[in-house]
């Protein structure tokens, strides 16, 4: 049976663990709501670039872009949006099962994150190129990611770009989830938008849809990798508060359960000395 004085440097050192298990849930929970908020204002805008993409998608010659051609895929680029810290959940854990659905022998990844560059070079996968950015990440930061992934593509030394990142559904959920982003495919989110581009009513286009292609595509490619980054963030700061705010209810559990191991440990204490005190005064007597 441990002593009094184990048990109480056990309360004492979960109490000093809670404390910055707590910290660190005030934290996630501040930047948390930041990230939140600039992953959903970025929806509207992203949902808008598609719907203009959907139009143009039955007017235009897709072999007359690049950005568009459909090629056999002999390589694929795979673009892992991981985190930089751990103490998140199984938010990268969960992330990286889904690499093993990538051959390996034909696939290059580009990591943003550093969790997602060590798993890389743990597991010995191709890493062509590796990023890091802040909790606030910029546009212009996110552009110099979807510059280079567009230039491999454009070059011919990939086929296919995939991204990988955990999607943010809401506080408690985050989901991996993987999409095609290179060659552009809009997809049709729902009915009313498949009408409205059946019937090429919701936009005019000048000077011509073709001149439209050019400039939008590679503006939808940037937003769209800028919009994942977001997403991502938002994912990590909330797993990061959950799992801390996890990890301090169980700390304040097991010092309830320390506590109550103490006082009865320190009350068998009391009660053998008092025996021993009995038995002496009856031997004496």
């Amino acid at each position: 049976m441990p002593s009094t004085r184990d048990i109480r440097r056990r309360i004492k050192s979960v109490k000093n663990t809670a404390q910055i298990t707590k910290a660190m849930q005030m934290v996630a929970a501040s930047k948390m709501r930041r990230a939140q908020q600039a992953a959903l204002a970025g929806h509207p805008y992203s949902q808008l670039l598609n719907r203009v993409l959907v139009s143009l998608n039955g007017r235009v010659n897709h072999a007359a872009h690049p950005l568009l051609e459909v090629r056999e895929v002999k390589r694929e680029l795979v673009l892992l949006i991981s985190t930089d810290k751990g103490l998140c959940g199984g938010l990268n854990t969960n992330l990286f099962r889904e690499v093993a659905q990538f051959d390996s022998a034909k696939t290059d990844f580009v990591s943003i994150g550093r969790k997602g560059k060590q798993f890389l070079a743990r597991t010995k996968r191709n890493l062509v190129a590796d990023f890091e950015l802040g909790d606030k990440p910029s546009f212009l930061e996110a552009k110099q990611i979807s510059k280079f992934i567009v230039e491999r593509f454009l070059a011919g030394e990939v086929d296919k770009v995939t991204v990988l990142f955990p999607l943010f559904v809401n506080t408690l959920t985050q989901t991996p989830r993987a999409f095609t982003l290179l060659p552009i495919s809009p997809t049709i989110v729902n009915k009313d938008l498949a009408d409205e581009a059946a019937d090429g009513s919701q936009f005019l286009f000048e000077p011509g849809e073709e001149q439209i292609l050019d400039a939008i595509l590679p503006y939808y490619i940037h937003f769209g990798v800028y919009q994942t980054v977001l997403d991502a963030r938002a994912s990590e700061h909330s797993a990061r508060m959950v799992a801390m705010k996890n990890a301090t209810d169980n700390a304040k559990t097991l010092v309830k359960d320390l506590t109550l191991e103490y006082n009865k440990v320190r009350q068998a204490g009391i009660t053998s000395e008092l025996l021993e005190i009995t038995t002496a005064q009856m031997a004496l007597s």
